[in-house]
């Protein structure tokens, strides 16, 4: 191992007290999608105690955190919003008060994503300590409202902002692992319709449920025929909720709607998923309505920003500038290889990549099974891994790679 790397290796496992403690403070604030502002407010503190140049809050509430001045805009992501803790009854601790041990760091947001938060604070510091600047500019990214609709703060970045990075590190759960792709997301909405009447005498109306019955029988069925991908694997759907209308308990309900969960793999996108459930015998027969939700909740500083609930699929070369970049950084700092694969769940590269062609890799501590789940937990090693990767990968970018990043990044998924 060359010496620097050995200098990087050694201060990520010198702060691991201090990002365990970071990690828990972040923990300890709830910060549910657009409920994020204390926790925004923790980071910033971080931030300018370890040094970064400037931070910005942008009008939407995510921070940007400016390491370096050089011309190469390099940026890293975490998503620092959680889901819920869901039944608290199965929580083995209080989800906010976590827990600790010498390996381990449980509580809401350990794994997904405020694990990836930490570690990249602490490699802006390390990059600081050992005066690793040099012809770039590490823009490291706390941004909001990922679990409600990702990829919405990456629209804003780029269109509104006007921030265009040459790639993305998405710090998302990966197990330390190297990722380059993901399957793509929508979010449909089946309504059917009915007439009400008194539930003494059912004949006389139209039951909206019964019409919604066979519907999702054949969306069951639906979801073992769809297509699938060597790399990206199988579509998939599911439904997710269900909702009525009716007079009260003692009538025919007039109205159903169920949303469905449907995760697009190559080759798919939104008009061909709508346009396989319009074409099911179920949903012609009961003339069901068949559409894509929008999202335009308002983020914590009170800004909407509506978009389509679509999110495309996407991956990329594994010879990519960007894949070779983060290989050559784990290989010289862990004297073995990675290994490249990807994500099963989505992530803010729908838009950054997905929408907008801009090269995304992932790589972060924590593992994807913990996501959402109760109790939990993320590794204290996993947090000096990616605290060093994030330190090493813009200095052999530089060196060695951002001379080769081609003009366009094909998106594999629509090729």
């Amino acid at each position: 191992m060359s010496n620097i790397y050995k200098q990087i290796l050694e201060l990520a496992e010198k702060y691991k007290p201090d990002m365990s403690r970071f990690l828990r403070d972040m923990i300890a604030i709830p910060s549910e999608s657009c409920n994020e502002e204390k926790l925004i407010q923790r980071i910033k503190h971080e931030m300018e105690k370890v040094g970064f140049n400037r931070i910005e809050i942008d009008p939407m509430g995510n921070i940007l955190g400016y390491i370096g001045h050089g011309k190469h805009l390099i940026a890293m992501d975490a998503h620092i919003d959680t889901v819920g803790v869901g039944n608290i009854d199965n929580w083995e601790c209080d989800p906010y008060e976590g827990y600790e041990d010498d390996e381990i760091i449980l509580g809401r947001g350990a794994s997904d994503q405020e694990g990836g938060m930490a570690a990249m604070v602490y490699a802006g510091k390390i990059i600081k300590d050992l005066k690793l600047e040099g012809d770039y500019t590490l823009l490291v990214v706390g941004s909001v409202q990922e679990e409600d609709c990702d990829g919405l703060c990456w629209q804003y970045i780029i269109q509104e902002q006007n921030i265009r990075p040459e790639f993305v590190v998405l710090t998302e759960p990966t197990s330390c692992n190297i990722y380059r792709g993901q399957r793509g997301r929508m979010e449909i909405k089946i309504k059917t319709n009915g007439v009400s009447c008194h539930g003494s005498a059912p004949e006389r109306g139209e039951n909206a449920i019964y019409k919604m019955a066979p519907i999702i029988q054949e969306l069951e069925q639906l979801n073992e025929r769809l297509i699938s991908h060597p790399f990206l694997g199988k579509g998939s759907l599911t439904v997710s909720e269900i909702f009525f209308t009716s007079p009260s308990r003692c009538a025919v309900a007039d109205s159903c709607w169920i949303s469905i969960d449907r995760r697009l793999t190559a080759g798919e996108d939104k008009e061909y998923a709508i346009n396989q459930i319009k074409n099911l015998p179920s949903v012609k027969r009961a003339g069901a309505e068949v559409t894509m939700y929008t999202y335009s909740r308002p983020s914590y500083t009170g800004l909407v920003y509506p978009t389509e609930s679509y999110f495309p699929t996407w991956f990329i070369e594994e010879d990519h500038p960007v894949c070779k970049t983060l290989l050559e950084a784990y290989e010289n700092l862990f004297n073995e290889k990675a290994l490249l694969d990807k994500w099963t769940f989505s992530t803010n590269g729908v838009s950054i990549m997905g929408k907008f062609g801009i090269p995304c890799i992932g790589f972060g501590p924590g593992h994807e099974d913990q996501a959402h789940a109760p109790n939990e937990k993320t590794w204290k090693e996993e947090l000096v891994k990616a605290a060093a990767m994030y330190a090493s990968i813009p200095l052999i970018y530089i060196e060695k790679y951002c001379h080769e990043m081609p003009t366009t990044t094909v998106n594999l998924a629509d090729k």
